[in-house]
């Protein structure tokens, strides 16, 4: 069982996504928050497999939520998609580097909704190449981060690691990295997750973020 903890200002966006959660026989919505605050404090109580945050919520909102959560130690588990009323909120990069696994639009179709958690709760991240290169090109200028990473951090990988970094920085899957790299995806998989923990990334997310912080891909080569 799936359970997902929902944090947004608004009410009636919350009863609609319960009601579509759970409906399904594999989800179950465990808790509601209407603030940041209340969102950190639920995830410690209920430890949720997947959060769904609005960013723009009153008192702490969902960047600093999503912060805490994913520094937390104890939540290591959960997961958090931030909810968006557009595609480019000129937060989500931001929230891409605090810890989230990913984000959605409020008006996803219900379907993509729920293939959503489902995916992150599975340890994916809800970032396609397009998605990715629009953030990307959009928000991830110089300067908002590091310019690059230590060395020492990038010698731990191997040649094909960083080649596998940056295809998942393009915003590939294990399938479609395998198809590019004429390899099989369980060995494409294994090269995400060793990548992953040699770096120190909570997900898939947060490698995109780093393949661009640390120079690896830029803009311009999504285009």
């Amino acid at each position: 069982m799936i359970s997902v903890l929902l944090a947004d200002d608004q009410a009636l966006v919350r009863a609609g996504f319960r009601a579509l959660l759970n409906a399904e026989p594999d989800i179950e919505v465990v808790g509601e928050a209407s603030d940041g605050l209340e969102a950190v404090r639920l995830a410690e109580e209920t430890r949720p497999d997947v959060v769904l945050m609005d960013i723009r919520m009153p008192g702490v909102d969902g960047l600093e939520a999503t912060r805490r959560i994913a520094a937390d130690p104890r939540l290591s588990g959960t997961r958090v998609v931030i909810l968006t009323t557009f595609e480019l909120d000129e937060y989500v990069f931001e929230a891409l580097r605090t810890g989230a696994s990913g984000f959605l639009v409020k008006d996803t179709e219900p379907v993509e909704l729920l293939r959503g958690v489902r995916a992150v709760a599975a340890g994916d991240a809800l970032l396609s190449p397009s998605v990715t290169r629009r953030v990307i090109g959009e928000f991830a200028t110089p300067g908002r981060g590091r310019s690059s990473a230590p060395p020492a951090e990038l010698e731990q990988l191997t040649d094909r690691e960083r080649e596998v970094m940056v295809l998942v920085g393009e915003g590939l899957s294990n399938d479609e990295i395998a198809g590019r790299l004429v390899i099989s995806p369980a060995t494409a998989k294994t090269h995400v997750s060793r990548t992953m923990v040699k770096l120190g990334a909570r997900d898939r997310a947060q490698l995109v973020v780093y393949a661009y912080e640390a120079g690896l891909i830029r803009p311009g080569w999504l285009s």
